[in-house]
């Protein structure tokens, strides 16, 4: 649903202001600012709102001396993420009446771009570790919608940061697509930003081992036995 709505709004303002590329971004962030809160307050309580490799496995990371995300689950996550983000762009490109599958030619990494991506999952690590760590991850919606929305206009690259979310944009040769030569580079610079982002949040939070459990917002798990039980 995020890969839908970043897509979808992108071709309804390719649709709505042709030529004028400043309007299409706005409307484009707008849709993605909402959406994004949204889904974080849909998802949360079941998954924590894992929408994001990276930070799926910096959580892990912080959290494996203490009880944290299992090392599988990320495995398991990462599936899920990229799976569905190419379902997000089929999705939205059939609903506006697009071919299902359209790899897209829009070729970005520029030395530039790949800096810009680089800044923006540092920050984006940052601040869901410090919302976590600070007791405040029940104000994620809000403060992860914003800074993505303000990342989509201070940063060069619209602020991807998130590597299962770049792969899902190849599908959709339109207004928020990427081309598949691009995406390497661009997920070299999110993985460099991560571990920046994560060095930061040690710097600033010694401890905060303490808050993996509720990255990105705090949820009850439940287990493969739980499932089998109940089905």
């Amino acid at each position: 649903m995020l890969v839908t709505v970043v897509i979808g709004s992108g071709i309804a303002a390719e649709q709505l202001s042709p030529g004028n590329t400043g309007l299409q971004l706005l409307q484009n962030s707008t849709a993605t600012v909402l959406g994004l809160a949204v889904l974080i307050l849909v998802f949360g309580p079941a998954s924590g709102a894992h929408f994001n490799p990276v930070v799926t496995t910096v959580d892990w990371w912080f959290g494996r001396r203490t009880g944290g995300l299992p090392l599988p689950h990320v495995g398991l996550y990462a599936i899920a993420q990229i799976l569905g983000a190419i379902a997000g762009a089929v999705l939205a490109n059939l609903m506006y009446d697009l071919a299902a599958v359209d790899i897209s030619g829009h070729d970005r990494a520029t030395a530039p771009v790949l800096l810009a991506e680089v800044v923006a999952t540092a920050g984006l690590i940052v601040l869901i570790f410090a919302l976590a760590r600070t007791g405040r991850a029940s104000l994620s919606a809000a403060a992860v919608g914003a800074y993505i929305g303000a990342a989509y206009w201070f940063t060069s690259s619209t602020s991807f940061a998130n590597p299962a979310v770049t792969i899902g944009r190849i599908f959709s040769d339109t207004f928020a697509g990427i081309a598949p030569a691009s995406v390497a580079p661009f997920i070299a610079a999110q993985i460099v930003g991560a571990l920046i982002g994560a060095a930061l949040v040690v710097a600033l939070y010694p401890d905060v081992e303490a808050a993996a459990e509720n990255v990105v917002v705090p949820h009850e798990e439940t287990t493969f036995a739980e499932i089998k039980t109940a089905v």
